[in-house]
């Protein structure tokens, strides 16, 4: 659908958390209109939160960890072709702190994996959108912004 004048636009606003333990990368398979698929812990920010309280809080309701913020990745902004729908995700890095394995995971979450990076990249075709591993190579590369980068007022 293209963009009419006349409509308020505004992308869907997400936050992403990669979160590395033993060299692995949290991820969580979920099912989406029928397909499952991998993703990192990643949701919607919601009214009156800040976007670094949006990245703790999906991580702990996608996952079932909680986690510490480390470091801001970087804005990825993606066009999904099926729905023509914007997106803008903020992804960061967090090192995960404590396990709640008996919390309940979100609705259409079926479980969170362990990957390496390289069995993550093997599954490719099972990403839920191409931010996946895009965030994932930034975040080998060493790219990192401090956490100050990002501000709520």
């Amino acid at each position: 659908m293209p963009y009419r004048q006349d409509h308020f636009w505004q992308p869907d606003v997400t936050v992403a958390t990669i979160v590395v333990r033993d060299g692995r990368l949290l991820v969580v398979e979920e099912e989406v209109q029928g397909r499952r698929v991998l993703n990192q812990p990643a949701g919607h920010l919601e009214p009156d939160e800040t976007i670094t309280g949006a990245a703790v809080r999906e991580t702990l309701e996608e996952s079932g960890w909680d986690v510490v913020l480390t470091s801001f990745v970087g804005a990825y902004q993606w066009k999904a072709p099926e729905t023509a729908r914007n997106y803008l995700r903020l992804a960061f890095t967090a090192d995960p702190v404590r396990h709640h394995p008996d919390r309940p995971l979100d609705t259409g979450i079926v479980q969170a994996l362990w990957l390496t990076p390289t069995e993550l990249l093997s599954r490719s075709a099972e990403h839920r959108s191409p931010l996946v591993w895009r965030v994932v190579q930034d975040v080998l590369a060493g790219r990192r912004l401090p956490l100050e980068a990002v501000n709520a007022l």
